[in-house]
């Protein structure tokens, strides 16, 4: 991918356990090698790590200023940043499409990664719309727990129904269209069938 000088927006999406947020902190490191003046973001949502960082799987670590949502990050901007960095941004609210576009028509980089598909499969927060605006879109694959084929959904184990339940292993697979279930909270599962005395 060519080095732009005017704004774009590029999009790293994925299921989970897929190295989004890898890909992101690579991209976010060469910038910084490149004497470029960039801010990284994560919701405040994502509470699986602490601190102003954002650590990804393989312990790799970047600053990143955690925001409440599109309003708070507009407010954090610093003036002369060339390159923002979003990860999470399927946490955030539907403005995060408008706010990333409007960076970009004003000559900002904008990199966001994120999950665009719930664990229902359902397109998940804004991605949706930052991916159909975005000038590059790379979808990445994690690995199925199940037959090792490459794997583009997050399947929820444990838990509720909610859309919104941050997790990590204890809580979701990967796993390919061959191997995905429809996960059902244990609240609306059908009861076994009782037993009748022989």
């Amino acid at each position: 991918m060519d080095e732009r000088s005017t704004g774009h927006i590029e999009v790293i999406a994925g299921g989970m356990f897929s190295g989004k947020s890898e890909e992101l902190v690579r991209r976010m490191r060469r910038a910084v090698i490149a004497r470029q003046r960039v801010q990284v973001f994560k919701p405040v949502t994502d509470t699986r790590t602490e601190g102003e960082r954002l650590v990804t799987r393989d312990k790799r670590e970047l600053d990143a200023e955690s925001v409440t949502d599109t309003q708070d990050l507009s407010r954090k901007l610093h003036w002369g940043v060339q390159v923002i960095g979003i990860d999470e941004a399927q946490f955030f609210d539907e403005g995060l499409a408008q706010l990333v576009n409007d960076l970009a028509d004003a000559g900002m980089r904008v990199i966001v990664a994120g999950l665009d598909q719930d664990f229902r499969r359902h397109p998940f927060g804004p991605m949706p719309a930052i991916m159909a605006t975005a000038e590059y879109v790379d979808k990445v694959h994690a690995i199925c727990v199940r037959c090792g084929g490459p794997a583009h959904y997050s399947q929820r184990t444990a838990g509720g129904g909610e859309q919104v339940q941050v997790g990590d292993t204890e809580s979701y697979e990967a796993r390919c269209r061959r191997c995905f279930d429809e996960f059902r909270p244990a609240a609306t599962r059908p009861a076994p069938p009782a037993e009748t005395a022989g």
